[in-house]
């Protein structure tokens, strides 16, 4: 008996680990869903006015606004790519609104050939919601001021290099010429949901694990024989 009880331990606590993996992306899975939930709700709800300037706007993310106003041909070119597209640019352009306001406006995708086509400034009315994606870390390269090209959305740098208040618009459907800019709407497409994946290959090794255990108790009692 006492050459079983080691595998038997190894087994009983491998199997509880990787059941207990595959519990918590379970877990995991439902608060994603709940949260999805969540966004696609405030992305889909009413349309407001942009918030008075000075506004906390962190529990305002994903909100519907309308503004109308001009753009300032002052822009910004992030790094960018669209699936069958291949790469090119998110265009974030100075927007001035009719009250005088200055904030940025992420206008949508261009491909690489259009990287230096004209976009003077000009009169748009713009739908679109708010956001300030959490793009960079310790591994993005600095932008290339000289380039004008950026390798992620930061909002913070993005408003000073182009004097505005930190307050991204991301445009759903732009009013007035586009001038060859294809709005990027907000989705939960983007959001990457895994844990089910996750879930299953954890209790998928649990069974392996268990069948190794078992396979392993039947050498030894055969070895017994």
């Amino acid at each position: 008996m006492k050459r079983y009880i080691f595998p038997v331990i190894l087994g009983v606590v491998g199997c509880a680990i990787l059941l207990s993996l595959g519990v918590w992306q379970l877990r995991r899975l439902a608060w994603k869903e709940e949260m999805l939930s969540q966004i696609t709700a405030q992305i889909a709800g009413p349309v407001q006015d942009l918030p008075p300037e000075g506004t906390d706007v962190q529990a305002l993310k994903y909100t519907p606004v309308m503004m109308a106003g001009a753009t300032t041909g002052e822009e910004i070119l992030v790094l960018s790519g669209q699936k069958g597209g291949g790469p090119g640019y998110e265009v974030i352009s100075a927007f001035e609104t009719g009250d005088g306001r200055r904030v940025l406006l992420d206008r949508g995708f261009i491909p690489e050939a259009a990287r230096r086509s004209p976009r003077p400034g000009t009169a748009l009315i713009v739908t679109g919601n708010l956001h300030w994606p959490n793009e960079v870390d310790s591994y993005t390269p600095a932008p290339d001021l000289a380039a004008q090209v950026w390798y992620a959305r930061d909002v913070p740098a993005m408003a000073t290099h182009l004097g505005a208040e930190p307050l991204l618009v991301v445009a759903a459907r732009v009013d007035g010429d586009p001038q060859g800019v294809e709005p990027q709407p907000i989705a939960i497409t983007g959001i990457p949901n895994d844990h089910l994946n996750y879930a299953i290959t954890w209790f998928s090794l649990a069974i392996v694990w268990a069948g190794m255990t078992a396979f392993l108790l039947w050498r030894i009692r055969r070895q017994q024989i």
